[in-house]
């Protein structure tokens, strides 16, 4: 079955004869960057945006992964915070925020002279509130997205991943650091930055799951239940560097790690 799903993707992919793939290093834009080069070679381009709030990691992770696929990999760098629509931080962020960054994908294909934007979106997104599945929707780009085309679900693609041997089949999705933020409070460098060093913090801990979410100055750590205990030994480094680096209070959200949890008042 899943040898007949990547026989699929690779037709529908290379029925396209050009792309560039919107590439931010996890799971959905590697695998699809994987088959956009294995299958279009030099006629595949990964383009990694890079903003405020995508953490410099993620930037060097994405290069390491563009580099262990041996695609050609370039990197635009984008202000969100100048665009009001994206700093306000109003529950339709992330429609914004994608709009801009489809304007500057297209630039970059239209620079190549390819003929598509590809993009990881899957069927497992349909349910989900994902406000920038909108934005692709209404694009005038040539935007294309073949796993929700063919109906492929996130563990498809790890699936697929797996098969392919490629290291990031098992890495846990990391959203942009401005869902951190409950809607209504405006996003800034200072604060972004804040958070972007917490989670560093705290991976560096050996933490894997996580978010640290910014209250208006009180940090609401959200782990994985069986991590509670071991973070609780750390408990005086980590309240330490978080007042350090700005926090006022440092709290642990007993309900533990769960993504989206900024959508739950929606």
């Amino acid at each position: 079955m899943m040898e007949k799903k990547i026989t699929e993707l690779e037709t529908a992919i290379r029925d396209k004869e050009s792309a560039i793939v919107a590439f931010s290093g996890g799971v959905d834009s590697a695998t699809l960057t994987y088959l956009a080069h294995r299958v279009l070679g030099d006629r595949a381009v990964a383009v990694t945006v890079k903003l405020h709030s995508f953490p410099d990691r993620e930037l060097e992770h994405a290069r390491n992964v563009a580099r262990e696929i041996g695609i050609r990999h370039h990197v635009i760098f984008f202000n969100e915070l100048e665009i009001p629509s994206i700093a306000s931080n109003t529950a339709q962020r992330c429609y914004h925020c994608k709009k801009e960054i489809l304007h500057l994908l297209d630039d970059v294909r239209q620079e190549f002279g390819f003929n598509v934007i590809m993009e990881g979106s899957n069927a497992s997104d349909r349910n989900v509130y994902r406000p920038g599945r909108k934005a692709i929707q209404e694009s005038s780009e040539p935007v294309y997205s073949p796993y929700l085309e063919l109906d492929i679900t996130k563990e498809e693609i790890r699936e697929i991943a797996r098969s392919a041997g490629l290291s990031v089949a098992g890495r846990p999705p990391s959203p942009c650091l401005a869902s951190r933020f409950p809607y209504g409070n405006k996003l800034t460098e200072d604060a972004i930055k804040r958070v972007e060093l917490a989670e560093n913090f705290l991976s560096d801990l050996g933490f894997a799951e996580l978010r640290v979410r910014d209250h208006n100055g009180i940090a609401r750590i959200e782990l994985k239940p069986f991590d509670f205990r071991d973070m609780l030994m750390h408990r005086k480094n980590i309240v330490s560097y978080f007042k350090d680096i700005g926090f006022d209070y440092v709290t642990l959200d007993l309900e533990g790690f769960r993504s989206g949890s900024m959508d739950e008042i929606l």
